[in-house]
């Protein structure tokens, strides 16, 4: 792929609200963490975050829209904490000032009812 990193990495983040649907309907989100050399890394959130699904879901759901949107060799990695699912300490991570401000609210089951509750 002859993007750059930063090319890819907000292209990502231009399509992450309409990507995220399906995440957040099961109560989850995605956290775009950075990008590097064709591979976009993201946390997926919420029920999602710690689900035994979240493989597939980061595959067949976020890489799969991804692939239609952006570009068909891009690959997603979802950071879980595994030793081979880490992102390279050279990513591309953007203005994480700006990031924060533009972060979509997410509208996943569990956050509405941290919402009714106070929390």
């Amino acid at each position: 792929m002859t993007f750059l990193d930063e090319d890819i990495y907000n292209a990502v983040k231009n399509y992450i609200p309409k990507v995220s649907e399906y995440v957040n309907s099961h109560g989850g989100g995605i956290d775009l963490l950075g990008a590097k050399d064709g591979t976009v890394y993201i946390k997926l959130t919420g029920a999602c975050g710690g689900c035994s699904m979240s493989l597939m879901t980061t595959k067949m759901v976020v890489q799969k829209k991804l692939r239609e949107l952006i570009h068909p060799e891009l690959v997603v990695v979802n950071v879980d904490g595994t030793p081979e699912n880490e992102m390279p300490e050279d990513a591309y991570v953007g203005d994480e000032q700006e990031d924060e401000m533009q972060k979509p609210e997410s509208n996943g089951l569990f956050d509405n009812i941290k919402k009714i509750v106070g929390m």
